[in-house]
């Protein structure tokens, strides 16, 4: 093939005119477009773009003014307030980039491209058919799902719009969800016969929408009859012949260029790029391109920077910043995208596809390991061609012998790979760094907001979350330093409680092991941050006592009334199989906690909502160590029982819809921190014989029983909320562990304690002295105390008894 292959005055659309009939029309098709073929039962020709960048190596600054340009035709048909509101969406594969980039033209639309790769842990929120494609079905997977629900325009880009079949499809889908009066349909060119304009505008009319089309050329493709026939035997005909095999270069080793990428910005489209990420990416450009432009060779004078599949803007905005920095006087830069579309190659001036280079897919797709391809590469020199991936892509596959990498080493001297960080994919916080727990022991799927003031009076606190001005997890008590006295109420009934604690956490532990683990499949433990983060390494340190298996341990936020953490689920469901996640808890309370999890993870294929507890006597859960209403010494305290970290935070200006929740790891408070006492007093009685075969007799017991819910406290919940006015059943905090909150954090009204409870409940009434809350025993309590908040509560309200709510 000649080097200058794509400079040629000969149409790339002669060869399949001349041989199959098919004839392009239209003034500026030409311009645009070449054609080829391809096996496909549906369509057989190709209408190849030479702007694009997917089949033909194109220099990136036409690539994106070629989107920025329909971008500003967009932008005419709109107006300033509805450019402000539109939201673009981009075809998969082949417009990911041309998407983008009209999103870019437009200014400061948010943008979206639809997918073929499913996410581990992203619920789709729609989908639709393309149904002349090679691969029909298309994901939406937005991170934030209120990004398809505004009711500004929805712009829908593709390189072509051929029968308008595939906007109709996505149109009614997404409108059935979110309806809106306006679409915008952006394409290269718009190939559409009379009848398709037609039936696109009776859908339309029917809608009650407006959908208008822009595009930059306009024509038709004619076809002769029998086009489907004659080729599918052209394509058989030459692919039996075969194509002359490049001379390959000596394998040349292939050296990564490691991209400082900007923490947190997204890698493309495929879950939302919003106008203040674009932002964030430009600034960030020149010095990525700085750091490609170092890695070429001295001398070079051809250099191809190739995307791969979806990932199409990222590669192209990083060539366009590279050609630009090294200007005029450097080497001609060229981008092109590798693709799933099998289209034939002919070495001929005048069709659009010369070469085509194959390889096995490497990022896992969900249509099978099937070839992929980079058209229009082999057969040129290259003095460098650089790869850009993102983390799903760089896998074994991408490095194997035969691999992406290894065929393009045949092709150039200098081979090199650029990967771009997934921002879902950040570590773990872990101490001492974060919390004092040690690294091993637990990863915390939480930001550190450690330099943010979040504290407030609980007063303050009580007043703005039951007048609905905040919810209670938008700010954090004031820690609860103890006296001396109650420290030693803690300190005694840690010592009276830990054999307990340690017979109950052997319990869970191998109820657990014996139920969720697999070979070869240990379970994940996964914390409900903070209560149940003691419990989890509790439950770690039992598995690698007793049976020698260290099990992955971390800690999630979950808040009631907004659910779980989804990105830490996104976080697990790519580092872990979600079938092995076990959801770990202190206690159980009511069981609001065990409804929001089973809510919460429900959009999340593969996660069990099974959550196991150190005591249950709320009977909401399966799995735990025991259903009594025990002193369990952890609840006694806050942060430094709980390796110094805060109760999770989730505030709209703190978290982003792809942050982890925060919490902050109170430093200052290391000289009071208990937390490894606490664990070392109850892992102390790991290794009494006796407490081994207690726990086995219960674990028997348990596995046997019928330990099915009956939500006897969540019952008894309900009927003190009536019998004492209170009427909201969050303000009745049921359990010794909640009853202890209620006191530490909130501004509680009274507290009911079962008639005859003993040692259990001492820190309880001396908490309920100091603070001036009366305590009244009662009888048919299923639990050993319940905390209430009064619903009425203001500053200096007066409760029914006539004492100060406080």
């Amino acid at each position: 093939m000649s080097d200058t292959h794509l400079d040629t005055d000969i149409w790339a659309g002669d060869w399949v005119t001349r041989r199959l009939g098919v004839r392009l029309e239209g003034e500026g098709t030409r311009e645009l477009l070449g054609l080829a073929l391809r096996r496909n039962p549906k369509r057989s020709h190709l209408l190849v773009s030479s702007v694009l960048g997917k089949h033909v190596p194109q220099r990136p600054a036409t690539v994106h003014g070629t989107g920025l340009e329909l971008g500003r035709r967009v932008r005419e048909v709109l107006s300033a307030e509805e450019a402000a509101r539109a939201v673009v969406l981009g075809y998969a594969e082949t417009a990911t980039g041309l998407g983008h980039s009209v999103a870019d033209g437009l200014g400061a639309a948010a943008y979206l491209h639809s997918t073929r790769r499913p996410v581990p842990g992203v619920a789709p929120v729609g989908g639709f058919e393309e149904e002349h494609s090679h691969h029909t079905s298309h994901l939406l997977l937005p991170t934030d799902p209120a990004l398809l629900a505004g009711g500004g325009p929805l712009v829908l880009v593709d390189d072509e719009l051929s029968t308008g079949r595939t906007v109709r499809n996505t149109v009614a889908a997404l409108h059935r969800d979110a309806p809106r009066p306006r679409y915008v349909v952006a394409t290269l060119v718009d190939m559409r016969t009379e009848a398709d304009r037609a039936a696109l505008a009776k859908f339309a009319a029917e809608l009650g929408a407006v959908v208008d089309v822009v595009s930059l050329a306009g024509g038709r493709v004619s076809l002769p009859a029998d086009v489907l026939t004659r080729g599918a035997a052209l394509v058989a005909e030459f692919e039996a012949i075969g194509a002359p095999a490049a001379e390959a270069l000596p394998a040349a080793p292939v050296a990564r260029v490691e991209l400082d990428w900007p923490a947190g910005l997204p890698d493309g489209g495929r879950h939302g790029f919003t106008p203040a990420h674009r932002r964030r990416l430009e600034a960030a450009l020149p010095a990525l391109a700085a750091r490609v432009a170092a890695a070429l060779p001295a001398g070079a004078r051809r250099v191809l920077v190739l995307g791969t599949e979806e990932l199409m803007y990222v590669p192209l905005r990083l060539a366009e910043a590279t050609a630009s920095l090294l200007g005029d006087e450097g080497p001609e830069v060229l981008f092109s995208t590798t693709t799933r579309s099998p289209v034939l190659p002919v070495d001929d001036p005048g069709y659009a596809i010369r070469s085509r280079l194959t390889f096995p897919s490497h990022d896992d797709p969900a249509d099978g390991p099937g070839p992929r391809y980079a058209y229009n590469v082999a057969g040129r020199a290259w003095d460098a061609i650089l790869l850009v991936t993102d983390v799903a892509g760089d896998t074994e596959a991408l490095h194997a012998p035969g691999g992406l990498l290894a065929r393009l080493a045949e092709l150039t001297p200098c081979p090199l790979l650029a990967v771009v960080p997934d921002r879902r994919l950040a570590e773990p916080l872990r101490g001492p760094a974060f919390g004092s727990y040690a690294a091993e022991e637990v990863g915390w799927l939480l930001q550190d907001l450690s330099e943010v003031t979040l504290e407030a009076p609980a007063e303050e606190r009580e007043e703005a979350i039951q007048s609905g001005g905040a919810h209670y997890a938008e700010s954090l008590p004031v820690e609860y330093q103890p006296s001396p006295e109650y420290q030693r109420l803690f300190h005694a009934a840690l010592a009276a409680s830990a054999h307990r604690v340690a017979r109950a956490v052997g319990t869970v532990t191998e109820a657990v092991l014996a139920e969720r683990g697999r070979p070869g499949h240990p379970p994940v433990l996964v914390s409900l941050a903070r209560a149940g983060t003691p419990v989890g390494i509790l439950m770690r340190r039992w598995a690698q006592r007793a049976h020698g298996v260290d099990l992955p341990h971390y800690a999630i936020s979950i808040v009631r009334g907004q659910g779980i953490d989804a990105t830490a689920l996104r976080w697990l469901a790519t580092h872990h199989d979600p079938a092995d996640v076990v959801f770990v808890d202190g206690w159980t309370g009511k069981g609001a906690i065990t409804r929001e999890l089973a809510a919460a993870v429900e959009p999340f294929a593969g996660f069990s909502a099974d959550l196991a507890v150190l005591a249950d006597p709320g009977g909401c859960v399966t799995t735990y160590g025991t259903r009594e209403d025990f002193l369990i010494p952890s609840a006694c305290l806050n942060s430094t029982v709980s390796g110094l970290i805060s109760r999770t935070v989730l505030r709209a200006d703190l978290v982003g819809p792809d942050d982890f929740h925060g919490a902050k790891h109170y430093r200052e408070l290391a000289d009071a921190d208990l937390s490894g006492h606490f664990l070392d007093a109850v892992a102390g009685h790991f290794a009494d014989p006796a407490l081994a075969a207690g726990v086995a007799a219960d674990t028997a017991a348990l596995l046997a029983a019928d330990r099915t819910p009956d939500w006897v406290g969540w019952r008894a919940v309900e009927r003190i909320s009536e019998e004492y006015g209170i009427g909201d059943v969050n303000l009745v905090k049921p359990g010794v562990g909640e009853t202890t909150r209620v006191l530490l954090r909130r501004v509680p009204w009274r507290i009911l304690a079962r008639r005859g409870a003993g040692a259990d409940l001492d820190h309880i009434r001396l908490l309920a002295e100091q603070r001036g809350v009366p305590v009244e025993e009662v009888d048919e309590l299923p639990y050993s105390c319940v905390g209430l908040i009064h619903p009425r509560y203001t500053r200096g309200a007066t409760g029914a008894d006539g004492k100060a709510a406080r």
